[in-house]
């Protein structure tokens, strides 16, 4: 699944930890759903676009790469 938490985290001045810290996890989770080892539970999704203001579908791609 490709994401585009990054880019939204880096748009904003964050760091991982910013971000974690806000969403209520690790800093290794956000890190991991950024390089794509992990895809976040829908509520961690849904958590994420509210965050940045964004629908869920501008975050996630569930197309190949």
């Amino acid at each position: 699944m490709i994401n585009h938490i990054r880019a939204h985290r880096k748009a904003r001045g964050l760091t991982q930890a910013e971000l974690a810290a806000a969403m209520g996890v690790s800093r290794n989770t956000i890190n991991s759903i950024e390089v794509g080892r992990y895809v976040p539970s829908l509520a961690l999704a849904l958590a994420l676009a509210r965050f940045f203001g964004k629908h869920v579908e501008e975050l996630f791609d569930d197309r190949e790469q």
